[in-house]
């Protein structure tokens, strides 16, 4: 007899799939401000370096039951019963982790980025002990020894710049301060360095001295995913990122290693610096994972680069002053004085355009310049004639007048409606 295929039943549409019609009948108020970042984000171009824009999956996993479940601890050693799934999504995140940047190990639970750079000193060293980071003033992260910061209240933070004629990282001062300082560890990474970092050589002045090479990747990784830019994992003891960013995934953190730091990496997430995982964001992890596997993602990364190479160049031709001359990543920071403005007065003006963006510090400059990336515009699909687009606007905005700003927000209205990030808003 013929074997008869049937086709798998569907699976139903649980009840509890995120609805914006249940909000607004239940909580109008919270489901008008949700709609209206919906809004916002679609009639308004995200040039936020830090953001992105996730896949309907993600936030799907982001908004399940997993999100009620109570699960501290790690698979197969948990404190709370009822773990056998979340264990289950745990372990294809930290497979799935581990795959794609070739790491012996990676945890999945930090909350955030800071999170995992937290654990990462925990896992590794003792209050007191000295670290070489990136100073503040040229681009180094709050937990890179801000006073502000847990990081420089407990440990003694030496900082190295940046040359100031190419704007690339001074090795050679790296080198010189590592013999100097003979810290414990040096931390390699930055939230406004638009260019690959050379991890062979933080690796050689790590082994030089004896100490450990933290790589805060929270900004490349998701072009590390893509295969857009070059993998810290092989040169570093432990790698901290965020999942969001480039990576495109929910907000949070991941830290990788190798196998004989695991044990200590993890002890020092749970129970050290913090308690039960969100499995709703683990899962979530898992899925961005998935996607960035994927030989789409791995277009998406290299056209994020080509993206930000273009818009740099073109805002460069409208006189803005671009650091480091360019960039190799989605990141892109501009000194906007040549047009009359510093960066606070300039983000002000582009955001009354529609045009979001954050400032930063500019080394060997007075003020602040702006720091943009090219992630969500380019998860909308936009290339390289909407970036040159983007930055005649950057250059109208700035004009003086309310007037010119209503006319480029009209402009910046239409061109991200060309591009919707998701679907018509229900």
């Amino acid at each position: 007899m013929p074997v008869v295929h049937h086709a798998p039943t569907p699976t139903p549409v649980p009840a509890y799939a995120p609805s914006y019609e249940r909000l607004l009948r239940q909580d109008p108020e919270m489901a008008e401000v949700i709609l209206g970042e919906a809004r916002r984000q679609a009639d308004s171009l995200q040039l936020t370096a830090a953001e992105n824009i996730t896949s309907p999956a993600v936030l799907a996993a982001l908004g399940s039951p997993l999100a009620n479940k109570y699960a501290e601890g790690y698979p197969g050693a948990r404190h709370h019963g009822g773990c056998e799934l979340v264990d289950t999504a745990e372990r294809i995140a930290v497979d799935r982790a581990k795959a794609l940047f070739g790491a012996g190990h990676a945890n999945v639970q930090p909350h955030s980025g800071s999170a995992a750079v937290l654990a990462a000193y925990a896992a590794l060293l003792r209050p007191g002990d000295t670290v070489l980071a990136l100073g503040l003033p040229y681009g180094g992260h709050l937990t890179h020894g801000a006073p502000v910061n847990s990081s420089g209240q407990w440990f003694h933070f030496v900082g190295y710049g940046i040359d100031e004629r190419t704007g690339l990282v001074d090795l050679p001062q790296v080198r010189a301060l590592a013999r100097e300082h003979r810290p414990r560890a040096i931390v390699c990474g930055s939230i406004s360095y638009p260019r690959h970092l050379d991890y062979a050589a933080f690796r050689a002045a790590a082994d030089e001295v004896g100490a450990y090479l933290i790589v805060d990747a929270a900004h490349p990784i998701g072009l590390v995913a893509g295969g857009a830019a070059p993998n810290p994992v092989p040169y570093a003891d432990v790698v901290c990122a965020t999942t969001h960013k480039v990576l495109r995934g929910p907000r949070g953190g991941m830290v990788l290693c190798g196998q004989e730091l695991a044990e200590r990496v993890d002890r020092a997430v749970f129970p050290f610096t913090q308690g039960g995982a969100q499995m709703n964001s683990v899962a979530a992890k898992a899925v961005a994972f998935g996607e960035a596997a994927t030989p789409a993602f791995s277009a998406y990364a290299h056209q994020v680069v080509a993206n930000a190479r273009v818009l740099a160049g073109a805002l460069a031709a409208e006189g803005f002053l671009i650091t480091t001359g360019g960039t190799d990543t989605h990141l892109i920071t501009a000194d906007p004085a040549p047009l009359g403005v510093d960066g606070r007065t300039a983000r002000g003006r582009l955001a009354a355009a529609g045009l979001v963006l954050d400032t930063c510090a500019l080394p060997y400059a007075r003020g602040r310049g702006i720091r943009l990336g090219t992630a969500a515009v380019t998860t909308q699909g936009m290339t390289e004639p909407e970036m040159a687009a983007i930055a005649v606007l950057f250059a109208e905005a700035l004009r003086e007048g309310a007037e010119n700003r209503r006319d480029v927000r009209a402009r910046v209205r239409e061109l991200a409606e060309r591009f919707p990030p998701y679907g018509p808003l229900s």
